[in-house]
């Protein structure tokens, strides 16, 4: 509340401060339950309030704090008239603009931000689990030739409201608990990794996941992956994410050809930080490739791909194309993809082949681009 405050708006703690002048002026959502006990407390309250908007926060789903009806009136009133930076409301949770649900039941969000612009989200719906494909900036920089994603560019990083409450939306629409989570939407992890560290430690700690249930995807930033190996220690307390690399080049030509920020990176650098992470966690790397039809799917780049990972502890995720409309890739026909895969394992490289989901609703890899479709 501001400078009016009178006596007559005055909780049993005292008089409600004004909570724009505290060191936590921010949304509440990302915050752990100690974060929410101390808030409360620096606001004139009880520690258990901070207790009860853990659980309002993250079990019940609040989207505002008017629905916290367990919170002194008063209290919220004078919270409402004085939001956080960054957010329109103390909880920090976005809105809904649009949804699409393919055929096989993947569900993809449009979800607005605070300050106008638009991220997608997508529920990937499989028996017995749900995966959360999130976004970690609002576009993204990297311009792979194969996403849509880049076709915009990048307009500013997400912060960890923003991230957890992606999860929490496909919950809601969904009506089902996440089981994994995937940074595999709009964004690179890496130019992010601060509030996607902070985002899993939420994940974690406060929606019960595990680390083992989330997987980190980048396209490869030069000079980080040894200091998120680090800082995941730090943070965290041990770093059991998967880490998925995107190389689908077997070779730095190839690559530059399809990703042309990868100039800046030589791929025999990347794998040696790779190899770094593997040192400093003691987890190995996911690869990821996707195969482009008569491009990068021949039955060489299986070879020189083996090559190129061998030593290496690691296990390669295959991905056949999805089309966007900017592009006139190729997706690799079913005997390709299987080629491809039996040339990796005949060579004792471990390999799994993605199925493609939620194609019919522009919500497949590669496919996320933040327009409304029907």
């Amino acid at each position: 509340m501001g400078s009016d405050a009178t006596p007559s708006k005055a909780n049993a703690a005292g008089p409600v401060p004004d909570p724009a002048a505290t060191p936590e002026a921010r949304p509440l959502l990302g915050m752990g339950l100690s974060a929410l006990e101390q808030w409360a407390q620096q606001q004139g309250q009880a520690k258990f309030r901070g207790r009860q908007l853990h659980d309002w926060l993250y079990a019940k789903g609040a989207r505002r704090l008017e629905e916290v009806s367990v919170l002194p009136k008063a209290w919220r009133e004078g919270l409402a008239a004085t939001p956080p930076a960054g957010a329109s409301d103390w909880v920090g949770r976005s809105r809904e603009l649009h949804r699409s649900v393919a055929r096989d039941g993947t569900t993809k969000l449009l979800l607005g931000t605070h300050d106008g612009l638009s991220i997608e989200t997508v529920g990937i719906p499989a028996e017995g689990r749900l995966t959360v494909c999130v976004s970690s900036q609002v576009g993204c920089p990297m311009a792979c030739r194969f996403c849509a994603t880049g076709k915009g560019g990048l307009q500013r990083s997400l912060a960890v409201h923003e991230i957890v409450d992606q999860v929490l939306s496909v919950r809601e629409v969904m009506g089902e608990r996440p089981s994994h989570v995937v940074f595999m939407g709009m964004g690179e992890p890496l130019l992010n990794s601060e509030a996607v560290l902070d985002a899993i430690d939420c994940l974690c700690s406060d929606l019960g996941m595990a680390q083992r249930q989330i997987t980190l995807s980048t396209v490869g930033v030069p000079r980080t992956l040894p200091t998120l190996a680090e800082r995941a220690l730090e943070r965290l307390g041990r770093a059991q994410f998967t880490l998925a690399v995107s190389l689908h080049a077997p070779d730095q030509r190839l690559r530059e050809e399809l990703i042309p920020t990868a100039h800046a990176y030589p791929i025999e650098a990347l794998l040696e930080d790779c190899r770094r992470y593997v040192a400093i966690t003691g987890r190995r790397v996911s690869f990821e490739y996707i195969l482009l039809g008569g491009l990068n799917d021949q039955p060489r780049h299986a070879t020189a791909l083996a090559q190129l990972l061998r030593g290496f502890q690691s296990h390669v995720n295959l991905i056949p194309y999805n089309p966007i409309e900017e592009e006139e890739f190729q997706r690799p026909s079913p005997a390709a993809v299987e080629s491809f895969r039996r040339g990796l394992q005949e060579r004792h490289v471990a390999v799994s082949v993605r199925a493609s989901r939620g194609l019919d609703a522009d919500a497949a890899c590669g496919q996320l681009r933040r327009r409304l479709t029907a």
